[in-house]
């Protein structure tokens, strides 16, 4: 199963109280209703999810069935949300404005093609940019869009 499903899984707040609860102890579905505060039939409706999630398999102790935390599934998605916090090695910034060719742009807005030394002080498009921002930038007043825009 996919990390995004199995977190969706666990975004049920009855659900993810579940897990909590049978981290440390196996409950039936009667033990569970009664510490949540639910009835049984919807204990057994979120059960039935988790178990479908690969979160727990029922164990039958004589007359009830008690239900158990798979752990590994915890441990595998604990392990591919670490993996989305550490930075590829080959870290590449893509700036828009640099990979748009002249036929394309962005949602219909025109981007800067030019290569900003300071992008962060200049606006979306080259005619919202004072004077002074693209001096800055550019290192003189002539944004470098502007003329591409008169050659064409």
């Amino acid at each position: 199963m996919e990390l995004l499903e199995t977190l969706k899984i666990l975004a049920d707040d009855t659900r993810f109280k579940i897990i909590q609860l049978l981290i440390s102890n196996d409950f039936c579905v009667g033990a569970l209703a009664r510490t949540l505060g639910i009835s049984e039939a919807a204990v057994s409706q979120h059960i039935q999810v988790l178990r479908r999630g690969g979160f727990l398999r029922g164990e039958k102790r004589g007359y009830w069935t008690h239900y158990v935390v798979e752990k590994n599934i915890l441990i595998q998605m604990a392990d591919e949300l670490k993996v989305l916090s550490i930075p590829p090695v080959n870290k590449q910034f893509i700036c828009l404005r640099e990979s748009m060719n002249k036929d394309n742009n962005l949602g219909g807005r025109n981007m800067c093609k030019c290569k900003c030394e300071h992008p962060e002080k200049l606006q979306g498009k080259p005619g919202d940019c004072s004077k002074k921002q693209i001096q800055e930038c550019h290192g003189d007043e002539n944004h470098s869009c502007d003329s591409e825009k008169k050659e064409k």
